[in-house]
């Protein structure tokens, strides 16, 4: 068979090429026409987004600068890599990277996993009633300003406050465990599966309105009993939805709950408190090293990234459920 001449090879290939590019324009032309009144409603979220999350994105030149707020970013010196390798080798790096991963794991082990149980259990309550009342005291704390339930948890955790009354009684010696290093950790993290619980719930009590109830009906007429039910019904109903959530509750690792840590710590606590995110702060708006601050918050947001990314691959390839 006598081969096509290189030449008309590359003719066709082009050619093929404009015609696929062609064929996606009229779809895309059609698809606006028949939904433009969608790509309105649309346009002001894509303005917000791209004004505060994009633009503001050239500010990362920064990380590369010693930074003057009098001389701005065009007139500030470069200093390369610098930034980072003073991050990198500084004294805080091993404390605050080490305190970030420790609260967030404990986010991830503890918090994440509390919403799903507290759903598996509302889901199992018949009477209307006491399901409403739970969940409407257990969503109440989210809505509570975090600047209030951060004067809460420390007035609760002080050494005149509840728990050190309590262990007064039982014939301990009170402390004022929030100003404790070593007690920082627990506080923070029953204090978060105090205010997220009940809201966070919500997803999940979704995914599992959304189960077919035959599939129950079917696993009781082959004799399966309640847990059972529960393992082999449930929570494979739900499970795509707990992978997503997973999956960007790993984005968020690196990214703690910077307002509450602001708001608890102190400089007693820094030594378990102390995390990227308050570091930033302290760095970039208290010390005014707004390079090093960007350079710090770079990396973080990499980090971030990458674990996304892995996350996402990783549930692709072992599970059917992915973000993208």
């Amino acid at each position: 068979m006598e081969r096509m001449p290189r030449r008309n090879r590359g003719a066709e290939f082009r050619m093929t090429s404009i015609a696929k590019g062609g064929r996606r324009r009229s779809r895309l032309l059609l698809n606006y026409r028949q939904n433009r009144l969608l790509y309105w409603m649309l346009l002001p979220s894509v303005i917000y987004v791209l004004i505060f999350n994009y633009l503001p994105m050239a500010g990362l030149a920064m990380a590369f600068q010693d930074y003057s707020l009098t001389r701005g970013i065009f007139g500030s010196k470069w200093v390369g890599l610098k930034n980072f390798r003073d991050f990198f080798t500084g004294i805080y790096f091993t404390r605050t990277l080490s305190n970030t991963l420790i609260l967030s794991l404990l986010d991830l082990l503890i918090c994440f996993p509390a919403p799903i149980v507290l759903a598996l259990m509302l889901n199992e309550v018949q009477a209307l009633r006491y399901k409403k009342v739970i969940q409407t005291v257990s969503y109440i704390p989210h809505f509570i300003s975090m600047v209030v339930a951060a004067g809460l948890i420390k007035e609760f955790t002080n050494s005149t406050g509840v728990i050190a009354n309590l262990v007064t009684a039982l014939g301990g010696t009170p402390k004022s465990y929030i100003s404790l290093p070593q007690y920082f950790r627990s506080i923070f993290t029953v204090s978060q599966v105090w205010q997220t619980i009940g809201f966070n719930s919500i997803i999940f009590l979704a995914a599992l309105s959304g189960i077919d109830q035959e599939l129950y009906d079917a696993a009781r007429i082959d004799g399966a009993s309640r847990p059972q039910q529960l393992w082999h019904v449930t929570l494979p109903g739900i499970a795509s939805t707990i992978i997503i959530m997973l999956i960007l509750r790993c984005g968020a690792i690196m990214n703690v709950n910077f307002e509450k840590v602001l708001l608890l710590y102190s400089p007693s606590t820094y030594e378990t408190a102390d995390v990227i995110s308050t570091y930033v702060y302290r760095i970039g708006i208290v010390k005014q090293k707004i390079g090093y601050s960007t350079a710090v918050g770079l990396f973080n947001s990499v980090v971030s990234l990458a674990l996304v990314l892995t996350a996402n691959k990783l549930s692709r390839t072992y599970t059917d459920s992915s973000m993208f």
